[in-house]
């Protein structure tokens, strides 16, 4: 799987939990909070890329009805980011923790790595909350055509 590949499965498995959660009207509080996590963080991400000032804290709690306009917002900043940006490019940033430098390539890596993370802990949610955790796994994405 490359880079682009795995974009897309990040793109596909989050608009998939994204859709288990909105069928609950949003009513777990603590998936709410990771989602918005999970957004933040995309957001800071392609911000870092882009130079440019985020307009979101990491654990900044984001609004339910905001989540798909935001979400589409970041995916849009990606796919452009992954198209027309040299993937070994450095980026400094800095963090609660210090400076760093990565390369686009291994921050899109740990943008689409991080989501996996969190989808598991979402879909946990789901299901202790009695819901039906929707299946985000790469082989079932791609066996069913959606990659």
């Amino acid at each position: 799987m490359n880079l682009k590949e795995f974009l897309l499965y990040t793109k596909k498995a989050d608009e998939i939990i994204f859709k288990a959660l909105a069928d609950t009207g949003f009513s777990i509080p603590e998936a709410n909070v990771l989602l918005s996590h999970v957004l933040s963080a995309q957001h800071i991400w392609a911000k870092r890329i882009l130079e440019q000032k985020p307009e979101f804290a990491v654990w900044e709690v984001l609004q339910p009805e905001d989540f798909e306009s935001i979400y589409q917002t970041n995916m849009n900043l990606l796919e452009e980011i992954l198209a027309t940006k040299v993937l070994t490019a450095e980026v400094d940033y800095q963090n609660s923790t210090g400076r760093f430098t990565n390369t686009i390539e291994e921050i899109l890596m740990h943008v689409c790595n991080h989501g996996t993370y969190h989808r598991g802990q979402l879909a946990k949610m789901l299901k202790l909350a009695g819901y039906v955790p929707p299946v985000t796994d790469y082989i079932m994405l791609k066996r069913q055509g959606l990659l």
